[in-house]
């Protein structure tokens, strides 16, 4: 409501539009609102299909048409709001954030004429009726700039507002009047614009505002009055009470999503627990799994990932090395669930009970560990949801349900649901349920196998569901597949998402990719978690690169991205053999059989558990490491030699790697690093420390002589210390 003194005349702008206004029956039309001020009411919205906790397709809104403007909008509207950024689809979907991180917003606001503008960044939390508000800058050609800094997890909203500030066209001008009768008159439309201030205003501030148009209409000196004008607090004061009822707010209000540190930083193992028995032959168990964690926390892991814990399909179960003729005591692929015992909400006998699993997750978070559960929607031929919903599966003319296949591959131990049954929505209501299982648990964090395989749909409205009890829930995305399918399942939810890493190996590669992920349009939705092997890719790199390869893809992968993990033993051990030559398949692969591995073995000389140590505990000295958004690459003038650095703000903390691609043959060379990116000044000398041998180097400028022996260590992980003292510092020097 406007104040006394106000304009009686008042327009109401149109709605912005809200991620959860759209519904494809319902597309959003310009709605009235209350006129913008610092504060202002959120309007009543349509329910979300996901606030109705109903399962529906969420759609985009229709754009607005810009040539529908009547002369019923008010023309004296004169601002235009465009190119604001981060904007995700036209904002379709959130942008993703964790707490203590700050958003930065611009966007390109002008208007017509020669006027002076004010712009403010508003946010809330969703559900929220105010707005908080942050001041927006001016950059160059009519670019401006605000940020907010997220305090908690959650789902957020932010937009813009923006106005031809009288005022401050006004305070423009003041100074460059040169003839006495000008500045007079000026200095009378100042003190009325302050008077109306003063009206808008309410306390202690209307009394300043009022006594300050006062003066500026008073009849002491011309200089003295125009100081006045001219002061910072007037200026503050007249922001905050500014006139706002021409005031234009963006026509959307874009999305949000909080998360919490995890989503951005995490380093996984992933461990088969049916394989950490205490002898050759033993089934391990949960209690078995126990005794890993002080290993796994001791090197720096925080995530352990299982693949799926469920009862085992028998019909048509695979034997050793995924041969169709298992043996009585072939254990099957922990992928193909469901048996007599259970099925996706069940736990295999042979692991132990639902109290065993409740124990392993109590005594985990006790070393700061978090357990990680694969979930596969899909089932053996005879998991129980075969027999109860055969309509959920897709039925041949002979009677057979046709089985999972990724040519070359056959999954005759799979069968994938069918969603285009017509009992779709049961089916979909079912699968939450499966999560909602297992967060009761104790279970956040999610591996999901082949999600690009399941409908988009489904998943915008499973993750909000889930992330509504649960809004600190992890979702990887286990999608090696299109680019552009990645990323749809990164907008719909996913927290994180595996990538092309394991395959990018050249030096072009890897700055393309990363700089793509890290600085690409992608960079607000879509974090990549990088894994040098899985059990499923086994990498020609890693078959024939040796230890040095191994050693060096470990590093690219931790300090590349925050998020990283390891197919675990098997990675520690630098398994290399294929199943036949061509394939990324393991040899005796441990998703048909148990494999046995010694704590003795894998802590031994022939062991890469120090080097996984050290790396790991880097990452988690330096919050350099810790983000992405950071990363920048440097000149090196060898292409077996990629460098790049990653820093915090105000380069509190900055990291300088360089990593040696060749697995075989000492390489060397010259860089070309850009020290404003390092913080560093050009006319210093500063200090490189690496971190992985403890040696010290002191360099001078850009260019700087590296040479890496992959048999002795194939990288260097700097931290830079760009503060080095000279005799200047020392109180002798001064005499």
């Amino acid at each position: 409501m406007a104040k006394k003194g106000s304009d009686d005349k008042k327009w109401a702008p149109v709605k912005p539009t809200s991620p959860t206004d759209r519904h494809p029956a319902a597309p959003a039309e310009p709605e009235p609102t209350p006129a913008v001020g610092k504060v202002q009411p959120a309007v009543a919205k349509p329910t979300s299909p996901v606030a109705e906790n109903k399962i529906a397709v969420v759609e985009a809104n229709p754009a607005r048409d810009s040539s529908s403007q009547t002369l019923e909008t008010d023309g004296r509207m004169r601002v235009i709001i465009e190119g604001v950024s981060p904007e995700v689809d036209a904002g379709r979907f959130s942008i993703k954030r964790v707490v203590g991180e700050t958003v930065v917003v611009e966007a390109d606001v002008f208007t017509d004429g020669h006027d002076s503008l004010s712009c403010v960044l508003q946010y809330r939390r969703q559900g929220e009726i105010e707005w908080r508000e942050a001041p927006m800058l001016p950059l160059v050609n009519d670019r401006w700039r605000g940020e907010f800094q997220v305090l908690e997890i959650g789902l957020f909203e932010y937009t813009l507002c923006a106005w031809v500030d009288a005022f401050k066209s006004w305070r423009h001008d003041l100074p460059r009047w040169e003839q006495a009768e000008d500045i007079a008159l000026s200095l009378r439309v100042g003190a009325e614009l302050t008077e109306k201030a003063s009206q808008r205003a309410t306390g202690a501030d209307a009394q300043w505002l009022a006594k300050r148009a006062a003066a500026l209409a008073g009849d002491q000196d011309l200089d003295y009055r125009r100081q006045l004008g001219l002061d910072d607090e007037l200026a503050r004061l007249m922001h905050r009470h500014a006139d706002r009822q021409l005031a234009i707010q963006y026509e959307k209000i874009l999305g949000l999503m909080a998360e919490d540190e995890r989503a951005r930083f995490s380093t996984w193992y992933e461990l088969f627990p049916r394989s950490s028995g205490s002898a050759p032959g033993k089934h391990g168990t949960f209690r078995d799994c126990e005794t890993w964690l002080p290993r796994l926390a001791a090197m720096g892991f925080d995530v352990l990932y299982f693949p799926p814990i469920h009862p085992i399909g028998r019909v048509n179960r695979k034997g050793k090395n995924n041969t169709l003729t298992p043996g009585p005591d072939d254990v099957g692929s922990p992928w193909a669930i469901g048996a007599e015992e259970g099925g996706h909400k069940d736990i295999l006998p042979a692991l132990g009970t639902l109290g065993d699993f409740h124990h392993l997750v109590r005594k985990a978070r006790e070393h700061g560990i978090e357990i990680a559960l694969d979930i596969a929607l899909q089932c053996a031929p005879d998991h129980p949801y075969v027999k109860r919903h055969p309509d959920w599966f897709r039925w041949r003319p002979d009677g057979t349900v046709q089985y999972a296949e990724n040519p070359p591959k056959k999954y005759q131990d799979i069968y994938p649901f069918n969603f285009e049954t017509g009992d779709w929505k049961a089916l979909w209501e079912e699968i939450k349920s499966i999560f909602e299982f297992w967060v009761a648990q104790g279970v956040r964090i999610f591996r999901v196998d082949n999600p690009h395989t399941k409908p988009f749909a489904m998943w915008e409205w499973l993750i909000a569901e889930i992330k509504k009890t649960t809004p600190n829930a992890i979702f990887l995305a286990e999608a090696f597949t299109r680019p552009k399918v990645m990323h749809r399942l990164a907008k719909l939810g996913y927290t994180q998402s595996y990538t092309y890493y394991a395959w990018r190996n050249t030096k072009w590669e890897l700055i393309e990719y990363l700089t793509e992920l890290t600085q690409g349009p992608g960079r607000d939705y879509f974090r990549p978690n990088f894994w040098p092997n899985t059990p499923d890719i086994l990498t020609a790199a890693l078959q024939y690169g040796g230890r040095p390869m191994f050693m060096s893809r470990l590093v690219l992968a931790a300090t590349m991205t925050a998020n990283y993990g390891i197919y675990g033993p098997a990675f520690e051990m630098m398994e290399h053999l294929a199943v036949k030559p061509g394939s990324e398949e393991y040899l005796d692969s441990e998703k048909y059989q148990i494999r046995y591995r010694g704590f003795q073995e894998l802590d031994g000389p022939n062991s890469l558990r120090d080097f996984i140590a050290l790396v790991n505990r880097i990452r988690k000295r330096n919050p350099a490491l810790q983000a992405d958004r950071s990363l920048r690459f440097h000149e090196v003038d060898n292409e077996q030699i990629v460098c790049y650095s990653k820093t915090t703000d105000k380069h509190a903390n900055t990291v300088l790697v360089l990593v040696n691609l060749d697995p075989n043959y000492t390489q060397s060379g010259w860089t070309g690093l850009d020290l404003a990116a390092l913080g560093v000044d050009p006319n210093q000398p500063y200090q490189v420390h690496d971190l992985l041998t403890g040696a010290h180097y002191i360099w001078n400028g850009p260019r700087n002589y590296v040479e890496l022996n992959p048999h002795r260590m194939p990288a260097h992980v700097f931290r830079v210390r760009s503060s080095l003292q000279t005799e200047h510092d020392f109180d002798t020097f001064s005499g």
